[in-house]
């Protein structure tokens, strides 16, 4: 049996995750604040709770984010608080940067490894045409920068592993409970696009970004 392994696991769409994957005949861990204790905006936590594991892991997945820390997000640049700003790129840039620094050990040497860390079509910046969200925005491209620069480093040693980012469309859960003009799917419809996707991604298209129906998202 394969193994995979879901950080954020209690969220609605971390929850579906496992679900799916469980469905699809792999053994889930899954990992999360509530549960384990898993905070990722910090090094130590970081490197405690995923230090307990010995893997490998064939399918890592990442899907912790916040659209706003204590607020909406902004409409516009006056609307920026500072603390507020770096809050976000706390949850949504540094904390996957920590386990990713992580998961590189968890992976096989050798054969497939998939890891999909979940970004955001917002984050895009060839896609921005309407501005705001400005501190969700810039946390989500520094993601997929990052995400760019784990993949390169991932496949020095994992020459098999396809690391990248996924956008799940707008899901309903409680991270999108206030949004209601956008089209939403179920966390469980979300999950299953996911894995479709990022499992049949090959190791040439590692470091790149993917919608929910495969589809290479701009950067």
């Amino acid at each position: 049996m394969k193994n995979a392994l879901v950080i954020g696991a209690s969220g609605g769409i971390g929850a579906a995750l496992v679900a799916e994957l469980q469905g699809r005949g792999f053994a889930v861990t899954g990992l999360s604040r509530s549960a384990d204790g898993l905070e990722v905006t910090d090094k130590a936590s970081v490197e405690r709770v995923l230090g307990r594991l010995s893997g490998p892991f064939e399918v890592v997945l990442i899907a912790v984010g916040t659209l706003a820390v204590g607020a909406t997000p902004e409409k516009s640049l006056a609307a920026l608080e500072p603390q507020r700003m770096l809050d976000v790129y706390a949850v949504n840039a540094v904390g996957p940067a920590l386990v990713l620094a992580e998961v590189a050990r968890l992976l096989p040497r050798e054969g497939r490894a998939h890891v999909g860390v979940l970004s955001a079509r917002v984050g895009s910046i060839g896609d921005n045409r309407i501005g705001g969200w400005h501190s969700y925005r810039a946390s989500k491209a520094a993601l997929n920068q990052i995400v760019r620069g784990a993949a390169i480093e991932i496949g020095r040693k994992a020459r098999d592993a396809v690391v990248v980012s996924l956008h799940p469309g707008t899901v309903q859960t409680g991270f999108t409970a206030d949004y209601g003009s956008y089209r939403k799917v179920t966390a469980q419809v979300a999950a299953r696009n996911l894995c479709d996707v990022l499992l049949r991604l090959e190791p040439s298209q590692s470091g790149q970004f993917f919608d929910y129906a495969g589809m290479r998202v701009d950067w």
